[in-house]
């Protein structure tokens, strides 16, 4: 084995038999699949002991790729699946991974209820800021007046920020990063994963078929080097003015809190609820 001698390898999450993967080429998911392997063997974690939920979407195929406990879900609903099943099964990590539109744009709700009730799940959310699945339609995600399948002169909504969203909502840990800063996509997923409490990252990722091809950054060179200009680490923000912030994506960990978890609290609900039924 490498240098990076584990228990099990991530090799043993891998499906090698179902590569090459489908994503196009210049697409970053491959490279944020690699590096949640790397967090999951870096955690000591085996197959059995993780469950990956999906949704719909180009990151939906994620799951196509892995070894694991893996459910596929409908559009925008990954997060309710992975709280059901993380409260019945407490013991094993649950992972949701979604694109913006699941986690976000359709999923929205579930992002803000996920985050306010800090339930132990990771969301690991790969922001390509389209919408890359059916023809590159503009998210809640996208960038303003980016043009896309369905805002060809310019989308006139704002950008959701998922990051600032989720923790305002409660989310005890958050983190954002991109797909040209890789080595720290590993480093925060393994953050999140061993964190108590309610965990979302999220990778903004090119997508040079479409929001690349659209706003004349077609090459996967182009796009990564954008993200490099449009990245602005969070410790630099108090130095900058409104108008050097707009549209840029902060890099960082917004949010690394401890506390009462939706389980902790839900064991002391029980814990209490035995006693009293015990003391009758």
């Amino acid at each position: 084995m490498s240098k990076r001698s584990c228990e099990v390898s991530w090799k043993a999450f891998l499906r090698e038999e179902n590569l090459p993967h489908q994503w196009c080429p210049g697409c970053g998911y491959g490279v944020i699949l690699k590096s949640m392997l790397y967090a999951f063997e870096k955690g000591g974690l085996a197959p059995k002991d993780v469950v990956v939920v999906t949704g719909i979407g180009c990151w939906g195929k994620a799951d196509d790729y892995l070894y694991a406990n893996t459910v596929h879900v409908t559009h925008g609903r990954a997060l309710p699946v992975a709280t059901g099943i993380k409260v019945a099964n407490q013991s094993m990590k649950v992972i949701a991974l979604m694109g913006d539109g699941d986690s976000a744009t359709i999923g929205g709700n579930h992002l803000i209820h996920s985050s306010r009730r800090n339930i132990d799940v990771v969301a690991l959310v790969a922001n390509n800021l389209n919408y890359g699945m059916t023809g590159g339609q503009y998210s809640c995600t996208t960038p303003l007046d980016s043009r896309t399948s369905t805002s060809w002169y310019g989308d006139p909504e704002p950008a959701l920020d998922v990051c600032r969203l989720s923790e305002t909502a409660g989310a005890s840990f958050v983190a954002r990063t991109t797909v040209y800063h890789a080595t720290t996509i590993e480093k925060y997923i393994g953050m999140a994963l061993s964190h108590e409490g309610f965990s979302l990252v999220e990778v903004i990722s090119p997508c040079p078929t479409y929001f690349g091809r659209y706003n004349k950054l077609s090459k996967a060179s182009q796009m990564l080097k954008w993200l490099k200009e449009q990245s602005i680490p969070i410790e630099r923000v108090k130095d900058l003015s409104e108008e050097d912030l707009k549209e840029k994506f902060v890099t960082g960990v917004f949010a690394d809190k401890k506390g009462h978890s939706f389980l902790s609290r839900y064991r002391e609900i029980q814990s209490r609820a035995r006693n009293e039924l015990e003391s009758e």
